[in-house]
């Protein structure tokens, strides 16, 4: 369903009209498109504190195709830069903390409409608590900035820590325009279990890999499905049997294989295993169903189908897939949760307890299959995104979720699969363990 809300203010009697009322204005965002998939312009690069990565990092930024700058000057001066990054991975007090503070306040306002803010940060120290105060007074610092930054620009921060080369993948992500829906956020890049991959072609970082998706016939399922194609993999594309036409129809029109199969049933992950013989890199757990009532009025029944599609199901299957070895070393899983499951919402304590349990997955999960199988563990979690399900939400209701968010719009089936194949591409692969939220920086659980 169309936002006419957005529409409208991007009239002239719109923008008139929301601004003298102190109504939210929404700006479109910038997508990756086959004409456009690269932010072009100038991305400022600043430092706060001594850092060490300075010559790695300009390096680093200047593949991604932009005029890296230190400074507006001269002639840059009429041109507003689509990106900056500061790299605060130095930052060990106060006074560090205060040199990010001098080098966004000049140029925040001359950032392009869905520009990008990128802050680079180091993990805390558990031995120095002046390191740690001011690198998690970072987390404050983006959060806010997120917030009040309008035009469909995007704040997140990065903790780098490994070498500079693994956080390239990320990097690339956060400063494209595959990541509009993406804002608010604090990714970690850890050292990775080995050397740092690094894609033969950026623009097909999937190339070679085989993917699996669940609940792939139709919504979120099929927008990853595409995207995952796009970015170079072969995909299987798994959804229930009732399903089959429409599973059928995407299969034929992604060049992939439709597997249709229950994923609560007892030998489902086996049954994956045996189709994909030839080994999987890639498992994205997207099946997903809701059964919405206030606890008071909801039956065992709508609770247990609920928990069973959308958390013991990824369990078992999970379980069953690393015990067969059917996800290579190097692979990864991603899981789908939901803002839900980081704030809760009314209705849905089941729905929220499944989420919820996908990130507690995640999180213990992680460091064991890297350990144990090459394999990392992630979860990305939607917020309001605009599919057939919150079009048939009432009015009201689906307005507030459209606009309680620092971008002031619902996303798109596509933001969260552009977030998917981030996480699934081998690049990333110092990427483990993290739950990164799709929901232009919801208010809710913020």
């Amino acid at each position: 369903m169309a936002d006419r809300y957005l529409n409208f203010t991007g009239t002239a009697p719109g923008r008139f009209l929301t601004r003298r009322l102190g109504l939210p204005q929404p700006a479109p965002l910038r997508r990756w498109s086959a004409a456009h998939p690269v932010f072009e312009g100038q991305l400022l690069h600043f430092t706060a504190g001594p850092s060490a990565h300075r010559g790695e990092l300009s390096e680093l930024l200047g593949r991604t195709g932009l005029q890296v700058r230190g400074s507006l000057s001269g002639g840059a001066r009429r041109e507003q830069p689509v990106g900056v990054v500061v790299d605060a991975t130095a930052v060990d007090g106060p006074e560090t903390l205060a040199e990010v503070h001098a080098a966004l306040h000049p140029v925040v306002r001359t950032l392009a409409t869905s520009g990008r803010v990128l802050v680079l940060g180091a993990p805390l120290s558990a031995d120095d608590h002046h390191q740690a105060a001011a690198q998690q007074g970072l987390e404050g610092f983006v959060r806010s900035l997120g917030k009040e930054i309008g035009r469909g620009r995007t704040v997140n921060l990065v903790r780098i820590a490994g070498p500079v080369a693994a956080a390239e993948s990320t990097l690339r992500f956060l400063l494209s325009p595959r990541s509009a829906y993406v804002s608010g956020q604090v990714v970690e890049v850890g050292p990775g279990d080995g050397d740092v991959v690094v894609p033969a072609d950026w623009a097909r970082p999937l190339a070679g890999r085989t993917a699996l998706v669940t609940g792939a016939a139709r919504g979120i399922g099929e927008a990853v499905a595409e995207t995952l194609v796009r970015d170079g993999a072969q995909v299987v594309l798994l959804d229930v049997p009732s399903a089959r036409a429409d599973l059928d129809r995407v299969a034929e029109r992604l060049g992939g294989r439709a597997l249709p199969l229950d994923i609560t049933a007892g030998d489902a992950g086996e049954h994956i295993a045996d189709f994909t013989s030839g080994g999987l890199d890639v498992v994205v757990h997207n099946a997903g169903i809701t059964r919405d009532r206030r606890l008071a009025n909801m039956d065992a029944a709508r609770w247990s189908a609920v928990l069973d599609v959308n958390l013991a199901a990824v369990l078992r299957t999970t379980d069953a897939l690393l015990k067969a070895g059917a996800v290579r070393r190097g692979g990864t899983l991603v899981t789908t949760a939901s803002i839900a499951g980081i704030a809760g919402n009314t209705g849905q304590t089941n729905y929220a307890a499944s989420k919820a349990g996908v990130i507690g997955l995640v999180r213990s999960l992680a460091p064991r299959a890297l350990a144990g199988h090459g394999v990392t563990v992630n979860a990305v979690a939607p917020g309001f995104i605009e599919t057939k399900m919150t079009a048939a939400v009432p009015l009201v209701i689906r307005e507030a979720g459209r606009r309680m968010n620092s971008l002031g719009q619902g996303g798109l089936p596509v933001d969260v699969a552009e977030t998917t194949a981030w996480l699934a591409s081998a690049g990333s692969a110092a990427v483990n363990g993290q739950v990164v939220r799709v929901c232009g920086q919801s208010l809710l659980g913020a």
